[in-house]
Parts: structure tokens; C-alpha cells; sequence
């Protein structure tokens, strides 16, 4: 089985073009894309994890 593709936060804010601050504030709001804590303190995020946020961010062009 293959390991998912982990992405580590300035990768994740450079993809959403948004600041660390906006980031967590989305976060605290329960907005952001799910954060997977290593044990080492790093934050990362799954690829999955990204791509089905930005699907369910998606609105249909009417």
C-alpha cells in the first residue's frame, strides 16, 4: 500500500496563496483543511485531505 502524500504547511499556503495567520484563523473556525501533527511537532497535511477541501470549496458557475 502505498503512503499518502504528506505536504508540509508552506506548501499548503503557497497552494491556497494565504497567509499563516489566515490560515489558522480559517482554522479556528473550522474552515481549514484537517492538520495531521507528527510526532516531531510538524504539521502536515494530506494531498487527499486538500484536494476534497477544495472540492467541497468548489461552487457550480451558474
Amino acid at each position: 500500500m502505498a503512503r499518502p502524500q504528506m505536504l508540509k504547511l508552506p506548501e499548503v499556503l503557497s497552494e491556497m496563496r494565504m497567509s499563516r495567520a489566515a490560515f489558522y484563523r480559517m482554522r479556528a473556525r473550522g474552515q481549514a483543511p484537517r492538520l495531521v501533527k507528527l510526532p516531531n511537532g510538524h504539521l502536515r497535511v494530506r494531498r487527499s485531505d486538500l484536494d476534497d477541501w477544495w472540492e467541497r470549496r468548489e461552487t457550480p458557475a451558474y
